[in-house]
């Protein structure tokens, strides 16, 4: 990873500019990035209590609007990072083709202008956590244990770093890929349990996927942390920051092996 440091300007430059023109034109600018998150935290609010009812929700102990806010929040960071990093190869073919650049800026790039979006969208985590803390329906559990959450982040950014740089790679070579993780990242996320606590007796072909979904114990932490004030299971974390691991150098490594073929795929 020294490669990049050299490059570093051109980084920050890529991360502007995909920054700039999501919202240049855009009435309600970077609103768009607190928009996702929050619309999509009110239609489940809406669906799962109103619309209809689901005890496992009714059981929850917190507010709900909280609860589920908090897993939309690092999913929609997750899932607009990795949709940026599918094509982030494929659609700068004057870069790839003409100028010598290590390629996985670009994938790294799109990760980086996801999490301008996330850092404007936490601020309605803080509005709610503000709200419901006036309201007496929640206390905010000022614990020690909130240094962990920049660890369980950590965790998260490097795994989409190994994906993105996976999936980047795998759309320059085959362009099916970018329509199959359009499909393939909305069922992640049911299988995710970023709108409801996911049973914990279920069949055992759920308990299978929940085992190898890595963003599940990620998203735990995070409301462990965030809502109930204590440390995350260690263990589903360190699963899923060895599959980052794995994943990110796997990737770096092929990338490193292969750039040579960019431009005649691009």
């Amino acid at each position: 990873m020294n490669d990049l440091w050299p490059y570093r300007d051109l980084l920050l430059q890529l991360v502007r500019r995909e920054v700039v023109v999501r919202y240049r034109h855009s009435l309600l600018g970077i609103g768009w990035a607190l928009l996702q998150p929050l619309g999509l935290m009110l239609l489940f609010t809406f669906v799962f209590t109103q619309a209809v009812s689901v005890g496992a929700i009714d059981r929850l102990g917190v507010p709900y609007p909280l609860f589920v806010y908090v897993g939309v929040l690092p999913w929609t960071l997750f899932a607009s990072g990795l949709t940026g990093c599918v094509t982030s190869l494929s659609s700068h073919r004057d870069m790839v083709t003409k100028v010598y650049f290590p390629q996985q800026i670009l994938p790294l790039a799109a990760i980086a202008s996801s999490c301008f979006d996330f850092l404007v969208a936490s601020l309605v985590l803080i509005g709610l956590a503000v709200f419901y803390q006036i309201q007496g329906a929640w206390t905010f559990p000022l614990q020690p244990v909130l240094f962990l959450l920049p660890i369980v982040l950590g965790i998260q950014l490097l795994l989409m770093v190994g994906l993105g740089l996976w999936l980047a790679l795998a759309n320059l070579w085959y362009r099916d890929v970018k329509y199959l993780f359009a499909v393939g990242i909305q069922m992640w996320m049911f299988l995710t349990n970023v709108l409801y606590p996911l049973p914990e007796n279920g069949s055992g072909l759920m308990r299978l996927l929940t085992a190898a979904n890595p963003m599940v114990p990620i998203i735990s932490a995070g409301r462990a942390i965030l809502i109930e004030g204590r440390a995350p299971a260690a263990q589903g974390l360190l699963i899923s920051a060895a599959a980052a691991t794995m994943l990110t150098w796997s990737g770096w490594a092929l990338y490193r092996a292969m750039e040579g073929r960019f431009a005649e795929r691009v």
